[in-house]
């Protein structure tokens, strides 16, 4: 994690946490020219529209007054989602038995991108099972893993 998200998830979490929230993740980017800092939140029984205003409105002064992003940005703060990705071990424990989409870098029998039902992740292994059968993606192939909603 870079530095910037360490000190943006260490202000974030007591306050997410104190509006009854979870923090799920804290992104950093560029897009087009323009940085973007991302608070995700989770809650049980799901995030609305409320609890992202509350927390963005109190977490804004405390990132004015800490000011650990010397370049200006775009902040939002929003819902983790029904997709999601899962980037730590813990994430991975939260959703062992869910279904996952696996989007590799390079083709693995002409497929870039799985579906399945995700059975275990070990030191940056991540084993899904496909229509009964399993798959093993280490870490170097893995673009994202991310929760897959079937709708």
């Amino acid at each position: 994690m870079s530095k910037i998200t360490e000190k943006v998830t260490e202000l974030a979490r007591p306050i997410v946490e104190e509006e009854g929230c979870s923090l799920w993740d804290v992104e950093f980017v560029r897009e087009a020219g323009t940085y973007y800092l991302r608070i995700y939140i989770d809650r049980e029984g799901g995030v609305d529209i409320n609890d992202c205003e509350r927390i963005s409105r109190r977490l804004d002064p405390v990132l004015d007054e800490a000011d650990p992003i010397p370049e200006s940005y775009v902040f939002e703060v929003g819902s983790a989602g029904i997709e999601r990705e899962l980037k730590r071990p813990g994430d991975f424990e939260a959703f062992l038995g869910s279904e996952v989409e696996v989007k590799l870098y390079q083709p693995v029998n002409g497929q870039k991108s799985f579906v399945g039902k995700l059975v275990s992740y070990d030191d940056g292994v991540t084993e899904i099972e496909v229509r009964g059968k399993s798959f093993r993606f280490n870490k170097q192939q893995t673009a994202q893993v991310r929760l897959h909603a079937t709708i």
